[in-house]
């Protein structure tokens, strides 16, 4: 009779506050393109839907220099040498196992969110030819011209967002099959198996109360920098 199979451990991967973000981004991102396409002549909406997509962004800004172990930037930024090396192992079917972002990853992870914000921000100045009414909430303060680019610019990017959340996507499915980790279910769980990772054996986790004071501290930036700078809310 053979003897039963031992339970598998897992340790803490991603702490609950970088989780959050991360599929909050995902269900904004994704509400921004249903709103503007479906959402009232206004875009109300998608208005509120960018000014949280920029919360949420700033405050995984600030969640990486004080968040958890594996959600700081110095935590999975690497060099070049790092992802080449990396990349190659995984060609070769011998992977390096992570326990956060691997070197390729953390990087798809910035441009990401650069994408995104730039977009968003862009978001603010924006004009359409429906005479003002679906205008961003900064438009009055910048030039006909500037707010004219800005609208370009947000259209444009929109297509940069697509092209790398498919890589993202791509890149995530490309791990599962050579690297063996579901990525996937440990960013909705935050925990992954054991093993000899590279980066660390199991994560900090960040404080919960310095989580909520960076989400406090981004909203008072992004609403009240568009108070300040003399916009209007939705």
């Amino acid at each position: 009779m053979s003897s039963p199979t031992p339970p598998v451990v897992r340790v803490l991967a991603w702490d609950l506050p970088t989780r959050m973000a991360k599929w909050l981004l995902v269900i904004l991102v994704g509400l921004a393109f249903i709103s503007h396409r479906y959402g009232d002549i206004t875009q109300v909406w998608h208005q509120w839907n960018g000014i949280a997509i920029l919360v949420v962004i700033l405050f995984r800004l600030f969640w990486g220099v004080v968040g958890g172990s594996t959600a700081r930037f110095t935590g999975f930024l690497s060099g070049p040498r790092a992802m080449i090396t990396y990349a190659s192992c995984l060609v070769r079917r011998k992977p390096q196992h992570f326990l956060g972002h691997n070197p390729l990853g953390g990087w798809m992870v910035i441009a990401l969110l650069v994408a995104v914000a730039v977009q968003a921000l862009y978001g603010l100045f924006t004009t359409d030819d429906n005479g003002g009414m679906a205008s961003g909430p900064l438009v009055d303060r910048v030039s006909e011209a500037t707010a004219s680019t800005a609208s370009v610019w947000h259209q444009n990017i929109a297509t940069v967002v697509l092209i790398l959340v498919g890589l993202h996507v791509a890149a995530n499915l490309l791990y599962s099959l050579f690297g063996r980790d579901n990525l996937i279910t440990a960013m909705i769980t935050g925990r992954k198996p054991e093993l000899d990772y590279v980066d660390c054996e199991e994560a900090t986790a960040g404080s919960v109360i310095r989580a909520l004071l960076c989400l406090f501290a981004a909203a008072v930036v992004v609403l009240g920098g568009i108070l300040l700078a003399g916009g209007s809310l939705p």
